[in-house]
This record gives structure tokens, sequence and C-alpha cells, in this order.
């Protein structure tokens, strides 16, 4: 199975990843998540590895790290099913750990097939995940009926080489609606499941609400389908951010 493989890079919360409030904004974090997700598989000593699309991701927030903030990231293999493996990340600001990201991506070939993985892949990663099996089940529901709906402009800086919308992009619809929302209310908690892929050209919708129970939701809709669904679960009013 392996050694348990664990990797680590750093990164600097600049100007472009936080807002007014001086907080890494939930894309900011799933950024740090996705470049240490790649540079782990692009680093692994795997010839004619083909891509990783993410499923779903969930995010705990112990603090928010804020503005020049030093942040590690470490990752690893932490479950598998047959096309698709569970990754775990954890956000360091210093020795205290200040976010867990737990995320399902799918393996696709070279030619964006969902495809089986194979002991090239538990030679390098089974030794983490330990056997593990985990589901890559959806669970989020659609939009209700009387969820606030609004147009989302889709920027051509938003899509990657795979010619669709960025994992991270989606998180800027839902830090608009917090900001719109719940404003100077920060995430605790925040997942994301991605259901199809916006593509070029999709007339997208964005709607939300916030429930009873202080958890705003978001979804985008494209041709009456739900691209994606969030959830974010909102600290208490005026909780101050921890300092970096």
């Amino acid at each position: 199975m392996g050694e348990r493989r664990v990797t680590s890079i750093g990164r600097h919360v600049g100007l472009d990843d936080v807002g007014p409030d001086a907080r890494a904004r939930l894309d900011a974090l799933a950024r740090i998540v996705q470049d240490v997700s790649d540079f782990d598989a692009s680093s692994a000593p795997i010839d004619g590895m083909g891509l990783w699309i993410l499923r779903r991701m969930a995010i705990d927030i112990a603090f928010t790290p804020r503005f020049r903030a030093e942040v590690t990231a470490r990752t690893w293999c932490s479950g598998v099913g047959a096309r698709w493996a569970e990754r775990t990340t954890h956000l360091y600001v210093g020795d205290r750990l200040c976010a867990e990201a737990v995320a399902i991506w799918v393996y696709v070939d070279r030619a964006g097939r969902p495809a089986r993985l194979g002991e090239w892949f538990f030679e390098h990663y089974g030794g983490a995940a330990g056997g593990r099996k985990v589901s890559s089940r959806l669970s989020l529901p659609h939009p209700p009926a009387g969820a606030h709906v609004r147009p989302w402009p889709v920027r051509a800086s938003d899509f990657d080489l795979l010619r669709h919308v960025n994992n991270a992009a989606y998180w800027y619809a839902v830090e608009d609606e917090l900001a719109r929302l719940a404003p100077g209310r920060a995430p605790v908690s925040a997942e994301l499941e991605h259901r199809a892929a916006i593509e070029p050209g999709d007339p997208v919708e964005l709607r939300s609400t916030v429930d009873d129970d202080d958890v705003l939701w978001v979804w985008l809709t494209a041709r009456g389908e739900t691209r994606s669904a969030a959830q974010v679960r909102l600290g208490a009013p005026g909780k101050r951010h921890a300092p970096r």
C-alpha cells in the first residue's frame, strides 16, 4: 500500500485574497486547497496520470486567516472509491490549525472520462487512505421555489484549462451573498457541491436564501438545472476573527 504520503505548500494571504474586513475569503481558502491538491498530484512519481475533478468540498473553520498571514497547507488521501478519492487538507497559521477541508475528487483519464483507480494509485496513496471507503453521493438540496434569484455574470477569467468555471470561482457567488444577506457575519463552516459544469455561454442565475438556523444557501443554476449548491453556517453577529 505504500507509505503515508503527505504534501505541503506555503501561501501568503495577499490583497487579492481578502475583503474590507481583512479576512481570507472562502474562494481564497478554496484556492489554497486546490493548489496543494494539484501540487501533490503533479509531484507524484506517476507517469500518465489524468486529471481530478472536484465533486464536493466541506470546510470547517476554527479561525479565519487574515491579511498577510502565512498559511501552510498539508494534504493527504483520506479515503477511496471506485473512481474517486477523498482528500483532507489542513490549513495552519503558525502551529495553529485554522481550517480543515475534506473534498471528493473524481479521477478522469486523458480523454476526460471517469476512470477506475488502478494499482498505480494505491501504490502511492493507499498508505494514507488506510483502506477507508468513501461515497461520492451529493446531499445538498436543489433551490426552493421561493429563493431569491438574479442573473450571475460569468467572466472569461473564471474559466480554467478544462473550459469549466474553476472550482474556486464558484465561491465568489457565495461571498457575494454573504456580503448582501449577512453583512459582518463570518462563516464557521461551508460546503459546496458541483453537480454539473458551467461552460462558456451558459445563462447562469444565482439563487439564495438564509434559513432560521443561520445557514446561508446559495445555488448557481443554468437552463433550469442546478450546477452547484452551497451551504454556509454563520458565526454569531459581531464575532471577531482571530488575529493573524
